[in-house]
């Protein structure tokens, strides 16, 4: 259990900051698409779809707040955005997850049609 030695209390545990983190709507979106290299935000909204300008903004900003981004300038309106090496880090864990949401998405909306498909009307 928690209280058990070698088990630290939650409300300490990192995993908090973790999920702070990538549980933003778009995070790990964001981060997955500079797995690959620097990307310009016009890049970032193509390759990314359905995001507001605002908001990849707003998200490149905070993730750039945890260290896990970085924002270069090259030219007044030529910057683009990379991952640092510790938001590389994270690649990995990112890849893991993209692989088991392909492999299970399929089963997950199944389910989801056979709860709503039970439900009286």
């Amino acid at each position: 259990m928690l209280n058990e030695p070698g088990h630290s209390q939650l409300v300490d545990c990192p995993t908090r900051l973790t999920l702070e983190i990538v549980t933003g709507k778009w995070s790990v979106l964001v981060l997955h698409a500079l797995s690959t290299g620097p990307r310009r935000h016009s890049e970032l909204i193509a390759l990314i779809g359905d995001i507001s300008r605002k908001v990849l903004t707003d998200t490149l900003r905070r993730l750039g707040d945890y260290g896990l981004i970085e924002r270069r300038a090259h030219a007044p309106r030529n910057v683009e955005y990379r991952l640092t090496p510790l938001g590389e880090t994270l690649t990995e864990p990112i890849e893991v997850l993209t692989d088991w949401a392909r492999a299970n998405a399929g089963a997950i909306l199944d389910f989801q049609d056979a709860q709503q498909a039970a439900q009286p009307a």
